[in-house]
């Protein structure tokens, strides 16, 4: 296989990253210490460490993965809506589930009206639960593919 262009692989999913290599990428990335070739073949089930040794040498060409003492770490995410904050990703539309959640929290007991239920308090409710359960199904979408 020729080498693939490192300005590919930040351009959101890389096409190039599918099958093994997107299995073998997957799991460093879940891991929060550097992964060794040894490691990714138990892990996965791989036929011999060449394999895992071929796999991890098309992230690095691709700048996915750096070597680091102890084996390889992820360098570079390549997910849309993730966010990285050391070794953990999170998708961002967890700020947005937070916020959805805590705001229909507050509207149900601190700012429901004494004397009934009026239009505009019901329609708050009705666009913050749909909003809520948006952001929750992108988050699952997201949540998926890891």
């Amino acid at each position: 296989m020729s080498d693939v262009p490192r300005r590919e692989a930040s351009e959101g999913y890389d096409p190039y990253l599918k099958g093994t290599t997107y299995r073998v990428y997957r799991l460093m990335l879940k891991q929060r210490k550097p992964v060794g070739i040894s490691d990714l073949q138990r892990a996965l089930g791989l036929s011999s460490p060449s394999v895992s040794e071929y796999h991890v040498k098309k992230l690095l060409r691709l700048g996915l993965i750096r070597e680091e003492q102890g084996g390889y770490v992820i360098e570079k995410v390549v997910f849309d809506n993730i966010i990285r904050i050391r070794r953990i990703s999170i998708p961002v539309q967890t700020a947005y589930v937070s916020f959805f959640s805590v705001s229909l929290a507050m509207l149900l007991t601190f700012l429901s009206p004494q004397a009934g239920i009026d239009s505009t308090f019901f329609l708050a409710v009705v666009v913050n639960s749909v909003a809520l359960a948006i952001s929750l199904y992108e988050m699952t979408k997201i949540l998926r593919r890891f």
